[in-house]
Order: C-alpha cells, then structure tokens, then sequence
C-alpha cells in the first residue's frame, strides 16, 4: 500500500450541477476538503486538486472537470502521474441503485449504469479499484433516470444527504488511516437518520 491516495469525486463541473444528486461525489470532497483544511486550487489532469494530510499519509483530493462520462481521462492521469497502486484509489460517487441516505464500499466491481465509473474502468483497464457510493434513491414514477441525477436535491433531501455526507467522509479517513476491509465494516449500509 502506498503512503499516498487518491480520492476521486464524480460530478458535473459548472454551478447549475453544483447540488444535482449526480455531484454528490463533489459535495463529498468539498466537505472533506473543508476538513482536512485543503483548498482545490489546482488543475491537474483535467481535475480541480487539493492536497492535504490525514493520519500521516497525503491525501489527494480530484475532482475531475470533463464532465461525469468522461470522468476516466483525468483518474487514468493522475494514477500515472502519482505512480499510485490502484489499491490507494477511491472512487466517490452517486448511486440510484441504494436508498437516500445510504453508504456502500465496495473493493471492485462493474459500473451498475454509473457513466462516470465506466469511463474509469475503460481508462484504467479494470475494475479493481475502491467506490465509497452513496445513495440517491430511484427516479419516482416514469421519470428516466438520465433527467433524475440532474435534478436537485429538494431541502428535505438536503438534510439526509448532508448527514449521509458527514458519516462518509469519515469513512473515507477510515479508508486512509486503516484500509478498505474496515471502513466497509464500519460504514456499509444505511444511515441512521432516514
């Protein structure tokens, strides 16, 4: 394991995707940005960057800026860059598959519909890499997915999601500070305040 990790929010850049339920993955870096006192103040490999220390190791925050379905070109970039083992690479994103309000940590697996984590596993060759998903529940009646993620939160949501964002950034230090296999322990499933 390296003393170095990346950790990549999905999301839309521009203000009017800026509380869409497909920038959770951004709202998430934003918060552990905040905590970690790290600024994005940089554009690297496509991506908004911010480096900071957590447990003794640097954490490289990535927001990449190529929009969701090309999210790959700037995580193969920065992998390469970085010389990072995919096993220090975490991958933040929305999930319409879980409940609002619910984390998963998953050590691999296939994209599930998310645009985003495709582009990622064709850039990197594979799927052996971390997602920490949150949840975003499914689009109500016959709205398509695609209009769903777009849409913003409503206030009520905004509660949830805010304190969905608080347990898991402290799932991603969990991450860095003592392994995948532990912050899954710790933080799969559903939040207690739903």
């Amino acid at each position: 394991m390296s003393d170095t990790f990346l950790i990549v929010g999905l999301g839309n850049p521009g203000r009017e995707y800026r509380e869409t339920r497909h920038n959770v993955g951004f709202m998430l870096l934003d918060r552990l940005a905040v905590k970690l006192d790290a600024r994005f103040s940089r554009l690297q490999s496509r991506a908004l960057v911010a480096t900071a220390l957590a447990d003794g190791h640097k954490v490289i925050l990535a927001k990449p800026q190529t929009f969701m379905n090309l999210s790959g070109q700037s995580v193969q970039g920065l992998v390469r860059f970085y010389k990072l083992p995919l096993p220090s690479l975490l991958v933040v994103h929305d999930d319409i598959d879980l409940p609002l309000g619910s984390i998963r940590i998953r050590p691999d697996g296939g994209s599930a519909g998310q645009k985003g984590v495709a582009s990622i596993i064709e850039r990197l060759g594979m799927d052996k890499f971390a997602r920490l998903r949150l949840g975003i529940g499914r689009p109500p009646g016959q709205m398509e997915a695609a209009d769903y993620v777009l849409q913003e939160f409503s206030d009520a949501e905004m509660t949830v999601v805010s304190e969905t964002l608080n347990r898991a950034v402290e799932a991603v230090l969990t991450f860095v500070a003592a392994g995948l296999e532990r912050a899954m322990n710790l933080y799969n499933g559903v939040s207690d305040n739903k």
